[in-house]
């Protein structure tokens, strides 16, 4: 039995996920849920991911994943709450993903060709729409982004700090990279001490997607 504020902060959780694929913040958190510090968002974090309704990603900073949903009977309702949840896909569904050739994840390379298709399960997946892409080079091996790897892309146009992205690099070269605001400059970082992170004009970057999953064949 979920508390009453467990139950709206699992709610506002799940509505973020399916809206944008974005965890939110403490901070937007706190928000929602009229709290007054932080302190209270983690109490309630941890009260759900103790049992066993979200758990939190590793290596990436507030990303959290909804595992279930209470049953109707073993959870109040939130009070003006128009969520509507969607049904979990099968385990055993796949979805062919657009795979739109190499991209570099060390020296950015010519971006988004290719016009094959790559099977994904879709329990990999959240909402949204999303294409694939196949790691070249190794500059991200520090977050497990290999050479050969499929990164799966969710669709979008913007990027939180912090985020792995796909970056469009004057509208020509594609780049995968952890995304940072640096003044008026925008700053991608790669995840191996051997690389140096790029900057640009914030006018010479297109995001293009945010990194949602990988796939490794063996």
């Amino acid at each position: 039995m979920l508390t009453r504020k467990q139950h709206e902060l699992l709610l506002y959780i799940q509505a973020r996920l399916q809206e944008s694929g974005v965890s939110p913040s403490f901070e937007e958190m706190k928000e929602a849920l009229d709290l007054k510090s932080k302190s209270g968002v983690h109490r309630l974090i941890s009260a759900l991911e103790e049992r066993g309704f979200i758990r939190r990603l590793a290596n990436r900073a507030r990303a959290l994943e909804v595992l279930k949903m209470p049953d109707a009977k073993g959870a109040p309702a939130a009070a003006g709450s128009n969520v509507t949840m969607m049904p979990p896909r099968a385990a055993n569904d796949v979805i062919d993903l657009p795979l739109h050739g190499r991209i570099a994840a060390g020296t950015p390379i010519e971006a988004l060709q290719g016009t094959d298709t790559l099977p994904v399960p879709a329990a990999l997946l959240g909402p949204g729409e999303h294409y694939a892409l196949e790691v070249a080079g190794d500059s991200m091996v520090d977050e497990g982004i290999l050479d050969g790897d499929y990164a799966l892309i969710h669709r979008q146009d913007t990027a939180r700090e912090g985020d792995i992205v796909v970056a469009l690099v004057n509208d020509e070269e594609a780049t995968l990279k952890t995304y940072r605001r640096e003044g008026q400059m925008i700053r991608l970082d790669p995840a191996n001490r051997l690389y140096d992170p790029q900057r640009y004009r914030e006018d010479q970057v297109q995001i293009q997607g945010r990194l949602a999953g990988l796939l490794r064949r063996y």
